[in-house]
């Protein structure tokens, strides 16, 4: 019966989506997943819900499409009755009918702050096996179900360390895959501090489970003296092919003294092994660029895309004891022909409650004329409100049709 349930509702959607393109998703998406029935109010496609009350929250979120069309989405979970510290949980959800709804696939321990990418038909994990952890790379020949298991340097323990990343985009280039990844070292530390930039890269027909396969650049290390003075610290970068072929790693910025918000962008060589960086031009002005952001390029629309926690002007002054980092409430699209100057198009969520609310560490893909977004959502869930817009109660999907279009829109409303 589950079965020809399936089936069927295949059949109607396939039927809808011909008739009514655009329309379907917009009616029928919350009816079809168990879910949102659960709960109404949270917008997108919840896939999962992890409540306040539990203390373990949802992080992490990353998205994928397998090369039969199916997505898969993973998220860990960090708080205080989580495992983050020792070995952290990571679980992974794919959905068959194009988001409208989810199921959990797999379980995984020993990975946070992981990214997923498809390479040559196979899927992959990477990132530390804890908070601030070693790094390692898994691999599924089944869509996400099961993984290989990272023994030593030869099946997936790729640093041995302290490192730090969020999910952000695994990129070919020059027949290279490249990933950003940042050092965690010096533990007494302030945060931001301990943070140094990095770049990972191995050739694209090497065996990415070994260790010798990656090469890693040097570090740049947290400089007290950026930003006059104010820097606080660098993380979250994502490998990013410039204008003019060469890699970059664009890093989420914090800084101390104002609410313009800043990326920095930092100059990798062709062979992976050096990075540098020039504090008097490399801090580019970027809406929402001290929450973490993912960066993608789009060749059909020739610009860079990205999903960011810009703040509108009219939510300042009611929180003055609030930095920047700490307005997740508002999610927008942006874009840029050059990485330098970057366009708002559009606002894709928002709530007024600046304290409780957040659609953050969105990660997203480009999906035919659409764009499909994994979002850590913090949102009431009927009972309870989020612990804060921080520590995120739900894991979302979202789809924004014909995203393109929207560049020739242009919203003016942050500092």
């Amino acid at each position: 019966m589950r079965k020809f349930s399936k089936i069927l509702l295949r059949l109607v959607d396939t039927i809808f989506l011909k008739l009514f393109p655009g329309i379907f998703s917009l009616l029928f998406l919350p009816s079809l997943n168990a879910q949102n029935n659960l709960y109404p109010e949270v917008p997108g496609v919840v896939i999962n819900h992890q409540p306040a009350s539990s203390r373990q929250y949802i992080g992490s979120p990353s998205i994928a499409i397998l090369p039969n069309g199916n997505y898969v989405t993973s998220h860990d979970l960090f708080g205080p009755e989580s495992l983050e510290h020792i070995s952290a949980t990571t679980l992974i959800y794919r959905s068959e009918d194009r988001g409208r709804s989810w199921a959990k696939i797999s379980e995984i321990h020993g990975a946070f702050w992981s990214s997923l990418f498809v390479h040559r038909g196979n899927l992959y994990l990477i990132g530390p096996d804890r908070h601030n952890g070693s790094v390692l790379i898994r691999r599924s020949t089944d869509g996400g179900e099961t993984w290989t298991q990272p023994a030593n340097t030869d099946s997936g323990l790729l640093l041995k360390g302290m490192f730090h990343c969020a999910p952000t985009p695994v990129i070919e280039h020059n027949d290279r895959l490249w990933r950003a990844m940042e050092t965690s070292f010096g533990i007494n530390l302030p945060w931001g501090r301990r943070f140094g930039a990095m770049m990972m890269s191995a050739p694209v027909d090497a065996d990415l489970m070994n260790a010798d396969s990656w090469t890693v650049s040097n570090l740049l290390p947290y400089d007290s003296t950026y930003l006059d003075g104010n820097f606080i610290g660098w993380l979250e970068g994502n490998a990013v092919v410039a204008p003019d072929g060469e890699i970059v790693n664009i890093l989420r910025v914090d800084e101390k003294s104002t609410f313009d918000e800043k990326a920095a962008i930092v100059k990798i060589s062709s062979d992976g092994k050096k990075a540098v960086f020039d504090p008097e031009t490399g801090f580019v002005s970027f809406p929402g660029g001290s929450k973490k952001f993912t960066i993608r390029y789009d060749e059909k629309s020739a610009r860079y895309w990205t999903l960011s926690n810009a703040i509108p002007k009219k939510f300042i002054p009611n929180f003055p004891e609030l930095r920047a980092l700490n307005f997740r409430n508002t999610l927008v699209l942006m874009s840029s022909e050059d990485l330098l100057h970057w366009h708002i198009h559009e606002i894709v969520l928002q709530h007024p409650d600046v304290l409780h609310s957040g659609f953050h560490y969105v990660d997203w893909l480009v999906d035919g004329d659409d764009m499909i977004v994994a979002s850590r959502t913090a949102f009431f869930d009927g009972r309870e409100k989020a612990n804060n817009n921080h520590d995120t109660n739900f894991l979302t999907f979202h789809r924004i049709e014909n995203f393109r279009e929207k560049a020739k829109n242009k919203v003016d409303f942050v500092f």
